[in-house]
């Protein structure tokens, strides 16, 4: 069992009085357009891939017991504000509510915990960076230099808003919910988001992202989602050892 939320009471206490060191993963998305053939809950399908896949791993390791909390599946994402389905919330909101969590969890002794984000809406990321480091949890960042490093190509680029990077991973874990025979059609777009919000552009349309997709998802495949998927796990188990 690894999902926190289906514990009981009496299993938690137990969890906090065992050997091995109890560890929480907190999953964070956004609800926002990722073209027309992936999913809205693209970054939450993510985010929450990536930290099922390090708890499987970590399963029967002898000094740590990682748990993944419920979800929080609503970001700052303004970008996508033009299209249909979009779901913004203000910074404040999505601060007070990580705060809030994570200070309930620690304040009962959990103390590790590591927040696992897959939307980099600037105002977004920047609101995670804050607010945990006012909780005292930990945050992995995968827009630091270190770790894109460590992934793909178009990642790198700046152009893989459900292009071949994202449309691979929710191949790799949620296939039913891509359009393939939609991706395929799909012209290669890109734009460089990084250079684009540094020339003031705030949202999709602006950037020239009129379908809310940029990169290739022509080429996207469940063998490079699986294979970034281990890439984002390796990342995910070296921070939880440092937390733990």
């Amino acid at each position: 069992m690894t999902a926190f939320a289906d514990l009981t009471s009496t299993q938690v206490a137990e969890l906090l009085a065992g050997a091995r060191k109890p560890v929480l993963l907190l999953p964070v998305g956004a609800v926002e357009p990722h073209g027309p053939h992936a999913p809205l809950g693209t970054d939450e399908i993510i985010s929450s891939g990536m930290c099922a896949r390090a708890a499987a791993r970590l399963a029967d390791d002898p000094d740590v017991h990682v748990l993944v909390l419920p979800t929080l599946n609503y970001g700052v994402t303004r970008f996508g504000a033009a299209f249909p389905g979009a779901v913004s919330v203000r910074e404040d909101t999505l601060h007070a509510l990580l705060v809030d969590v994570c200070g309930s969890l620690v304040s009962q002794g959990f103390a590790r915990i590591v927040v696992v984000n897959n939307h980099f809406e600037p105002a977004h990321v920047a609101t995670l960076r804050k607010a945990t480091a006012e909780a005292g949890v930990a945050y992995l960042d995968l827009v630091r230099r270190h770790n894109a490093a460590r992934l793909t190509d178009e990642f790198r680029s700046g152009a893989c808003h459900a292009g071949r990077y994202e449309t691979s991973l929710v191949l790799a874990d949620r296939p039913g919910l891509v359009d393939t025979a939609t991706a395929a059609t799909l012209p290669a777009l890109p734009v460089n988001m990084a250079t684009a919000m540094a020339q003031g552009k705030a949202d999709f349309v602006a950037m020239g992202m009129d379908r809310a997709y940029c990169g290739d998802p022509t080429q996207a495949s469940v063998a490079e989602g699986q294979s970034t998927f281990d890439t984002l796990t390796d990342l995910l188990v070296e921070t939880i050892r440092e937390v733990a």
